[in-house]
Parts: structure tokens; C-alpha cells; sequence
């Protein structure tokens, strides 16, 4: 009996497989998989026990509560400068921004269109397309800037492009697009009628100068973007599954009934606690930002004495290195065999470059380092990473 030819080009996530592979490791320090290991705000998780206890358990109505789409519409017009946005008209809550950008993808797209997918990438893009019907078209983000080339990204778009996914800040480089790269993009998306599909779940951990820009927030994209996001990172709440999307009125109706017929709802009682994180004023975004750059600065001053070579991001929680000198001493063959030689010689955990590339070896010198974690996690994790100083 054949089973789905689709299934079979991809593997599961590598990213959730390495912390099933820290599990085996007693006392191992997971800098793999990006959760934290530290607890969400009190007020926050206050108000979904209110709600439980207010009895906000069946199901809400299908595209998200009024409370959070409300908070939602004022919250992107206040910070990204999206004011097309309708709580009725333009936001479809999800379970997670996972459920929202299979959901878009179903919605807008039709057997053989092709999607523009930036590498490295989050790896969940490239399966997405291909359970949606489309052609991934993948184009080089070049470090240790993450910078790509105009002229290679022009040259991909043709007649068949559907879309063209960003992630900004980006996961897993910590690359943020500038202005000019999102206008660049912008036009190139006007001329083929494109949409841009937007992940912006990191879009308030940004470092030193950067400051992140919706792609929506330009006028003229109203209507060929769709702006996906979620509480999971700037609330460190990645196990409450409540995200969403937002695009113009007729994207939006569609994507609203693949996600009915996908998960019906998000919860119902951590929807009225999202719309109060949403609330939540500009001293919880700097101290956010600050502590995320406190993290980031200790795990780069811990790797840069190494041979496993830190590129300092501008945004998100994560840290590519590049690993060669390394693999090279210890006669490793690819970023998975680093990966395993890291748990059993440091018990430090990493995502192995590959898993961000569509030809594997082009990550086969990198490991992905994450550092959503406490101070006391990422002193113990620079600790064992005094073991291999250059």
C-alpha cells in the first residue's frame, strides 16, 4: 500500500529531535530547541487562571476571541504601523504561528505555484510548501552579514511565484531586514503580484541599532502581504499554542476556513491571557530586549575564544557558528556528527547546520546555538565551553 509521496521528502522536525536526544543525556544543557527554561511573567499567566476560573473553557468563536483580535488590531497599529488592520476583517487566530503559516500557505496556494523561501531557514518552511502544493525556490542569505543578492532574488521571481517567506528577525541567523532589502521586495512583489508571507514572532528581541519593520506597514502591501506571529516568544509562552495571521479582507476569509477545519479554535481561556500580554507596556519590551542582550553577549563571549566560531545576530535568540577549524581537529564529517560529539563531549546540545539548508551540506560546518535561557544556564553552558578553547 503506497502512503503519501509528499511525506516522504521530508524527515521530521531535527530541532525538536534534538531535544529528545538531550533527554537521553542526564545533566546536559539544552541550547537546542528554542523555549526557555525560565517562567512567564506572573500577570500573564494571572490572567488565564482568571479566565479558567471565569468558566472560558468551550470553544470561542472560531477565528479568536473579540478581547484578543481587539488587542491584536490595536497592538499592530500602535507598533508596526499596520492601520488597515480590522479586528473582523484581517486577523485569524491560530494555534501557534506554525498552525497560522500552514493555514495562509492552504489558503492561498494552488498546485505548482512557487514559494521563495530565504536560507538558512526556519526548517519548517520547506515542508509547509510542499503539504501546500507549491515549489520551494530557495535563495542564499550570505554570512556573516546574511546579506543576498538583489540580483539572484530578482532572477527567481517569474510567472509561477506565489509568495515569498520572511522571517525578520530572522531563525535561524539572527539576520533583521533592512528597510531597504524589504523595499526591494516590496516592488519585486508588486510587479509579480506576489504575497509576502511574514514571520514575526521575534519582532521585539532586537540588538545594538536594529529596529524591525513590518512588511505590511508599506502602504501598497495591503494586499499581498500576510503577517504571521504569536505569543510564544516575546511572552515566553511557546507551549500555549496562540498565534495568528493577518492579511487584506479576501486572504483572510480563506485562510479563516482552512484554520476551521484544521483546529478549529485556539484555547479559549490563553486567548483572554494573550490579549492581556498584548497590553503589556514599553517597560516589558526593554527589559525583554535587555536581558535578551545579556544572554547573547555571555554565549558570544563564551564561543568566540573557541574554533566554534560565533556570528554575533542582530535579532531572535539564536546563534549560528561556523565550526569548520573544529570539525576539521576532530575528523568530524557533518554538522550532525558535531552535534552528537557536543552532547557526549561538553553535554551541551545544539541544532546541527544542515537541518537549515535545502542541500544539507551547505550547513555541514555550522551548529545553531540558542540562548532563551536563565544566566545561571548559560554560565554552566559557558563553563564546559572553557573545555575547548582554541
Amino acid at each position: 500500500m503506497d502512503l503519501s509521496k509528499i511525506t516522504e521528502i521530508f524527515t521530521e522536525s531535527v530541532i525538536r529531535e534534538m531535544t529528545r536526544i538531550a533527554h537521553q543525556y542526564p545533566g546536559c544543557i539544552n541550547l537546542a530547541q528554542g523555549f526557555p527554561d525560565f517562567p512567564a511573567p506572573e500577570p500573564i499567566k494571572d490572567a488565564a487562571i482568571k479566565a479558567i476560573k471565569e468558566d472560558i473553557n468551550q470553544y470561542s468563536i472560531t477565528w479568536g476571541s473579540e478581547s484578543l483580535r481587539n488587542a491584536i488590531a490595536d497592538k499592530v497599529a500602535r507598533y508596526n504601523k499596520m492601520d488597515f488592520v480590522e479586528a473582523d476583517k484581517n486577523i485569524t487566530v491560530t494555534c501557534g504561528s506554525t498552525e497560522a503559516m500552514i493555514s495562509s500557505m492552504k489558503a492561498i496556494i494552488n498546485p505548482k505555484d512557487e514559494v521563495i523561501i530565504f536560507e538558512p531557514f526556519y526548517e519548517n518552511y520547506g515542508p509547509d510548501c510542499l503539504l501546500s502544493g507549491a515549489i520551494p525556490r530557495y535563495i542564499k542569505l550570505y554570512s556573516p552579514e546574511w546579506t543576498f543578492d538583489f540580483d539572484e532574488l530578482e532572477v527567481s521571481f517569474n510567472e509561477k511565484t506565489k509568495a515569498i517567506i520572511l522571517n525578520t528577525p530572522n531563525n535561524p541567523t539572527g539576520k533583521v531586514f533592512t528597510e531597504k532589502e524589504l523595499k526591494f521586495i516590496v516592488d519585486l512583489c508588486l510587479n509579480y503580484d506576489c504575497i509576502a508571507m511574514t514571520d514575526e514572532i521575534y519582532e521585539h528581541i532586537l540588538y545594538d541599532d536594529h529596529k524591525h519593520i513590518s512588511i505590511a506597514s508599506f502602504p501598497e502591501m495591503e494586499n499581498n502581504s500576510i503577517t504571521i506571529n504569536s505569543i510564544s516568544k516575546s511572552y515566553s509562552l511557546t507551549g500555549w499554542r496562540v498565534g495568528w495571521a493577518i492579511a487584506s479582507e479576501r486572504i483572510t476569509a480563506e485562510i479563516k476556513k482552512v484554520h476551521d477545519f484544521l483546529t478549529v479554535g485556539a484555547p479559549a481561556p490563553l486567548q483572554e491571557a494573550a490579549a492581556f500580554a498584548l497590553s503589556l507596556g514599553d517597560e516589558y519590551y526593554t527589559r525583554l530586549r535587555d536581558f535578551y542582550q545579556k544572554a547573547r553577549d555571555k554565549l558570544y563571549n563564551a564561543l568566540k575564544n573557541t574554533d566554534l566560531q560565533p556570528i554575533k545576530p542582530g535579532g531572535a535568540y539564536y546563534m549560528m557558528t561556523n565550526c569548520e577549524e573544529y570539525m576539521k581537529n576532530y575528523e568530524l564529517k557533518n554538522s550532525m556528527d558535531l552535534a552528537i560529539h557536543l552532547v557526549k563531549r561538553l553535554g551541551i546540545v545544539t541544532v546541527p547546520g544542515s537541518s537549515f539548508y535545502a542541500n544539507p551540506e551547505d550547513g555541514q560546518f555550522q551548529t545553531r546555538f540558542c540562548f532563551c535561557k536563565k544566566d545561571e544556564t548559560l554560565q554552566a553552558a559557558s563553563q564546559k565551553l572553557v573545555k575547548i578553547r582554541s
